[in-house]
C-alpha cells in the first residue's frame, strides 16, 4: 500500500476503505509518512469530505492509536460528557456530583486549557492539594468507591489525533467538519466511555459560529457513535455569551460551588439538568429526561450533590474545608466594578473578546508552557436582556495587575453592546439530537 495512491484516490473524490485508513493513521503516527504527503490528505479530505462509515473508520482508528482505556471492571454504565469549548463553562464541576450522587459512574479523563481560561484539570486545583495524577488501578477503584473521577490524560490518549491536530492548525484544515467529528470522538472512545452526552456550543464564543454548523457537527459525532455502537446524544446549546456568570478558575469553582447548593446562575443550572438528565437515561437510571431532571432536582434539594463533591475533592486530595468556606479560595489583590457609560438593555455581550480578556488577566494560556493565576477572572454582573442605568456594575474586574486591570476594564465596555429596546432573548438549548 503506498501513500500516493491513498492521496489521489481522495483526490478524485473515491472513498478510502478501512485498511487505507488504518495505514495512514499507523504510518503517520510511526514517523513513517512524513508531513507533507499527511497535509495533502488533509487537503484533499477538507475539499473532497469524507463518508459516514470513512468518518468512523478514522475516527476508530486515531482511538486504537495509543492507549485505550479499559473500563470494564467498573459497575454500571459509564457515560462521559464533551463540550466543544466555550466561555465560563463550568458544567463538569455541577454535572459531576449530580449525576454521580444518583449512583451513576462518572469517569473523566480531562485536559488542561489552552485559551480563554484553565480546563477542567486547572479549575479543580483551585482546591489545595487536589490532584489528577493517578495510576489506572486507582482511578477504577475511586469510580467503584464513590461513582465520581477526573483523571489528567495520558500522554498516550489518541496519539494520531494530537499530532494530526498540530498538522491540521498549520495547514488550513481544522474547520473540515469530518475531522472535528474524528478528533473528538476519537478521545472520547480511546477514554472507556460506554455511552457519551455531547454539549456542542454555538455562537460568537465557540468553535461553531451558526446553528446550522453546529447541528451538522453534533448530526456526524451521533452518527459516529452510532456507527461504533456507543449511544450518543448531542445537545446544541448557546454560546453567544459566557455561560453563568463567572470566567476564571477559582471564580468558577466558587459558582459550581453555589450551584450544587441551588444558590447558581440559571442557565448554567439549567443546562446542567439538561446534560444530567441525558446521561441518567443512557446510563438506565431514569426512563425518560423528565425523570432524570426530577431526580438531579431533589439531589441538590437534599444536599446529596454538595456531599458528592466533597467526597470527589477528599478522594483526590483536595482541601474539603474550601467547599464549606469559599473565601478559602485564591483571592485577587485588586477587585475593580466596571460601570455602564449607558443606559439600556444588554444587547449582547462579546463572549469570545470577554474570554481573551479573562485569558489576558492570567486565568488563560496562550501557550502551554504559561503559568495560570487561578485566582484572576472576571464575575458579570449583567447579562444579556437585562436593564442598565448609567453608572450600573456591568461586571468585576479581579486582577492582580493594575495596568491589565485598567486594560481590561476599556475592552469590557467595548465588549457589552446596549440598545434602547430588549430584542428578545436567544434560546439557551437548541436542539437535542439522538
Amino acid at each position: 500500500m503506498r501513500m500516493y495512491d491513498i492521496i489521489l484516490k481522495k483526490r478524485n473524490g473515491e472513498q478510502l476503505t478501512t485498511e487505507e485508513l488504518n495505514f495512514f493513521v499507523d504510518n503517520y503516527t510511526n514517523g513513517n509518512i512524513p508531513d507533507y504527503q499527511a497535509s495533502a490528505l488533509l487537503m484533499a479530505i477538507y475539499f473532497q469530505k469524507m463518508s459516514k462509515k470513512e468518518t468512523s473508520d478514522l475516527t476508530m482508528a486515531m482511538a486504537n492509536s495509543g492507549d485505550v482505556l479499559d473500563l470494564s471492571s467498573i459497575n454500571g454504565i459509564k457515560v462521559d460528557k464533551h463540550s466543544t469549548g466555550g466561555v465560563g463553562d463550568t458544567t463538569t464541576l455541577v454535572l459531576g456530583p449530580m449525576v454521580a450522587s444518583l449512583g451513576v459512574p462518572v469517569a473523566k479523563m480531562s485536559g488542561r486549557g489552552l485559551g480563554h481560561t484553565g480546563g477542567t484539570i486547572d479549575k479543580l486545583e483551585s482546591f489545595k492539594g487536589f490532584s489528577v495524577e493517578m495510576s489506572e488501578e486507582k482511578f477504577i477503584e475511586n469510580v467503584n468507591k464513590i461513582k465520581l473521577v477526573v483523571g489528567g490524560q495520558t500522554g498516550n490518549l489518541a496519539p494520531a489525533d494530537k499530532k494530526l491536530y498540530a498538522l491540521r492548525d498549520v495547514t488550513a484544515t481544522v474547520d473540515s467538519i469530518s475531522l472535528i467529528a474524528s478528533s473528538i470522538m476519537s478521545k472520547k472512545i480511546a477514554s472507556g466511555a460506554d455511552a457519551i452526552v455531547l454539549d456542542v456550543k454555538v455562537g460568537q464564543g465557540a468553535f461553531m459560529k451558526t446553528k446550522e454548523e453546529a447541528i451538522e457537527l453534533a448530526s456526524e459525532m451521533v452518527e459516529i457513535g452510532k456507527n461504533l455502537n456507543k449511544k450518543t446524544v448531542a445537545i446544541i446549546s448557546d454560546m453567544d455569551q459566557p455561560l453563568g456568570l463567572a470566567i476564571g478558575n477559582a471564580l468558577e469553582v466558587k459558582e459550581a460551588i453555589n450551584t450544587l447548593k441551588g444558590e447558581g446562575p440559571k442557565d448554567l443550572f439549567h443546562l446542567c439538568l439538561t446534560l444530567g438528565a441525558n446521561m441518567l437515561v443512557l446510563s438506565k437510571k431514569a426512563d425518560t429526561v423528565k425523570e432524570g431532571e426530577k431526580l438531579l432536582l431533589q439531589s441538590v434539594k437534599s444536599g446529596k450533590a454538595l456531599e458528592k463533591l466533597k467526597e470527589f475533592v477528599k478522594a483526590q486530595g483536595g482541601d474539603t474545608s474550601f467547599i464549606d468556606n469559599t473565601e478559602n479560595f485564591p483571592k485577587a489583590n485588586y477587585i475593580i466594578a466596571v460601570k455602564s457609560k449607558t443606559k439600556g438593555y444588554v444587547k449582547k455581550i462579546c463572549a469570545e473578546k470577554i474570554g481573551l480578556i479573562a485569558m489576558e488577566l492570567g486565568a488563560g494560556r496562550a501557550t502551554k508552557e504559561e503559568k495560570i493565576d487561578l485566582s484572576v477572572g472576571l464575575v458579570l454582573n449583567k447579562k444579556r436582556g437585562d436593564k442598565v442605568l448609567v453608572g450600573d456594575i456591568l461586571c468585576y474586574i479581579h486582577a492582580n495587575d493594575m495596568q491589565k486591570a485598567k486594560k481590561a476594564e476599556r475592552e469590557i465596555l467595548d465588549s457589552y453592546k446596549i440598545s434602547q429596546t430588549f430584542t428578545g432573548d436567544i434560546p439557551l438549548i437548541y436542539n437535542i439530537l439522538k
